[in-house]
This record gives structure tokens, C-alpha cells and sequence, in this order.
């Protein structure tokens, strides 16, 4: 195999959670928060997720203050722990091939550790023994931040180049180039223009296909 170890994102690269959970839950937020304000729709989302973030866009865009935020976060939790997103077909099976392969999997996501782990489980993949980096308050250890993957490589002891991030949005590129790993885009969650001409022209390959993926990683 090409890489000995796969840095995967979740929301959108293994499981189909933004139109099912995170976008409602932002609708149940303002609906809460800002009744008489507009929500942006679901493409738009997306792209606020791409850049500047979601986190810049609450507080920058919004101007959600203190409070806000933390209705916006206990409303979200509430979700994620409501409701269990459905992975991409194939995706586990490409992650079991990799593995009995002698692969290392890993994950950094923006979602909470446990629910990443709760929802693999519950697919029928134990990630127990895997490294999974989710939602950090502190802004240096979490993604676009390089401190996951550095973090991933230092306790695995593999070398960048060994290592293969995959995700769906511009804060994982930033996060690989910023480790000096390689970054491939996970197409398969959504085709909005902006996001795959950036991802298509920043990574070294864009998945169309979760079959895609599997055939690359296992070459």
C-alpha cells in the first residue's frame, strides 16, 4: 500500500451527518436564538463550514455572543446524541481492507470523540484502539491546527510521507499542509462548485467515489 496510515475526517467523509444533523440543529438554534432572522440554507452552510469555518461564522458572521454559542453547542449535542448518521456505502469495508493490511486508522474531526466512536461501533467497526482527535475548545489543538496530525504521527512513530489525510473541507487541507502530510479530497458527501474547485486544485487526488478512494488507498 502506498500509505501506512489513514487520518480520516467524519462528518461528510465517513458518515452523511451535515444535511441529516448538524444543519437541523443549527435550524433548531435560530429558531431558539434569532427567531426573525433568516437561516442561510444548506449549500451555504456547507460553504460557511469550508471557509471561514464554523466558528468564524457564528462569531464573526453572525455575531453570536457567549451565550448564544452555548445554545447553539447544547443544542447540537443534543442531536448528535439523538441521532446516528448512516455511513457512505463501502466506506467501512474500505477502512476493514486497509486494516487487514497491516494500515493505521486515525480520525480529527470537529465532532466529540465519543459520538465518533459511538457511531463506528455501532456500524460494527471498533475504533477503540484508534487515535481520534474531535472538538477541542482550544483553538491550537484542533483543525485547520496542525497539533492532531503531528500528534498522530508522533505516537504511531510513521514519517509524513507514510500518512494520507482525507477529508472534505479546507480546514483539513490547511491542517495536512501545515503537518507536511498529503491531502485527498472526499468528494462523495456533496458537489458544491467553490468547494471542489479549491479541494480539486489543493489536493493530490478528489474522490468522486468512496469506490475511488478504496481502489487508491489500496493500491
Amino acid at each position: 500500500m502506498r500509505f501506512r496510515a489513514l487520518i480520516l475526517d467524519h462528518d461528510d467523509t465517513a458518515v452523511d451527518s451535515t444535511a441529516r444533523i448538524h444543519y437541523p440543529a443549527h435550524l433548531r438554534s435560530m429558531a431558539l436564538l434569532r427567531p426573525s432572522q433568516r437561516p442561510v440554507d444548506l449549500d451555504t452552510w456547507f460553504l460557511k463550514n469550508f471557509d471561514p469555518g464554523i466558528m468564524g461564522f457564528l462569531q464573526g458572521e453572525l455575531g453570536m455572543d457567549a451565550r448564544e454559542l452555548a445554545v447553539e453547542e447544547e443544542v447540537w449535542r443534543a442531536s448528535m446524541a439523538r441521532d446516528t448518521p448512516a455511513f457512505y456505502r463501502g466506506f467501512l469495508e474500505a477502512l476493514a481492507d486497509f486494516r487487514a493490511r497491516g494500515g493505521h486508522l486515525a480520525v480529527v474531526s470537529h465532532s466529540a470523540p465519543e459520538v465518533i466512536r459511538r457511531h463506528y461501533r455501532e456500524a460494527g467497526m471498533d475504533l477503540e484502539s484508534d487515535l481520534v482527535f474531535g472538538w477541542d475548545p482550544d483553538l491550537a489543538r484542533r483543525k485547520p491546527s496542525p497539533y492532531p496530525v503531528m500528534e498522530i504521527l508522533r505516537r504511531l512513530g510513521l514519517a509524513p510521507e507514510e500518512v494520507l489525510v482525507v477529508d472534505d473541507l479546507k480546514p483539513g487541507v490547511e491542517m495536512a499542509r501545515a503537518a507536511g502530510v498529503e491531502v485527498a479530497a472526499a468528494g462523495w458527501g456533496h458537489d458544491i462548485p467553490a468547494i471542489r474547485s479549491y479541494m480539486e486544485a489543493n489536493c493530490i487526488e478528489y474522490f468522486q467515489r468512496v469506490a475511488d478512494f478504496a481502489a487508491y488507498i489500496l493500491r
